[in-house]
């Protein structure tokens, strides 16, 4: 399966699993706590199964990296090729009864995110890209390509989280840059506005899981952005414990 088949894959899967989260919020949900004390509902499990059992199925020598099978203690050992799975980014946002919750599905090759679709199923919105081949936003209007920006005279737009993060290492990141605005959203939306050219940059000073930014990560470097680490280095993949470091995303350089 080449590199395009295995991003329609991944669509399709990111499209199949945001229906059945929205069909879940309609009818209601429990919300219970993970052991890290993040919380966790239905609609987590119910997409990734539908995301794990189809990749599993589909490319079944790929191993999958899927957010609640880790909670659970199901260790999967990454190899040069494997898939990263949040089956429901921004569970808090999709429990407090916001839009800005997300499916993300990766794939990393050799450390790096190379493919990856995101799906935010209550905007009816799908983003996916394969570094090096372009990037394309998906929705009630039809498909497109999109491209992140050179930042504008009067000023970077910065997409910030709406509730994680450091507020104060934000601010002094910011100190003397020219900003024209902030933005608050949740989940992986923050990276796919910079793809299609909305925004120009995200600082991230907190805690995230690599199953968080590989998909979104691909997205944006296929539209010509770039997601790095504090120091200046590529954010890479199959870091012990999956845990990333704090990470800057930029749009066209």
């Amino acid at each position: 399966m080449d590199d395009s088949a295995l991003l329609s894959l991944a669509a399709r899967l990111a499209l199949e699993a945001g229906a059945t989260i929205l069909r879940i919020r309609a009818r209601g949900f429990d919300v219970l706590q993970k052991p890290d004390h993040s919380p966790v509902t239905e609609a987590d499990r119910a997409s990734e199964a539908i995301i794990a059992a189809g990749l599993r199925a589909a490319t079944p020598d790929v191993p999958v990296i899927a957010e609640e099978e880790v909670a659970a203690g199901r260790i999967t050992a990454p190899a040069e090729q494997f898939w990263l799975v949040d089956p429901l980014d921004g569970t808090r946002e999709f429990t407090s009864g916001h839009d800005e919750f997300a499916v993300n599905i990766g794939l990393v090759r050799d450390g790096r995110a190379v493919l990856g679709a995101v799906g935010v199923p209550a905007a009816a919105e799908l983003f996916g890209g394969i570094v090096g081949r372009g990037a394309w936003k998906r929705s009630v209007a039809g498909e497109r390509p999109i491209s992140a920006r050179m930042p504008p005279a009067e000023g970077v737009t910065v997409v910030a989280s709406r509730l994680h993060g450091d507020t104060a290492q934000l601010d002094a990141f910011l100190q003397g840059r020219k900003v024209a605005r902030t933005l608050n959203f949740g989940s992986s939306l923050k990276f796919c506005r910079l793809a299609e050219g909305v925004a120009d940059l995200y600082p991230r000073f907190g805690r995230t899981m690599e199953w968080d930014t590989a998909a979104p990560q691909a997205v944006l470097e296929a539209a010509g952005g770039a997601v790095c680490t504090i120091d200046g280095a590529q954010l890479r993949y199959a870091k012990p414990g999956w845990e990333n470091p704090y990470f800057i995303c930029t749009g066209r350089r």
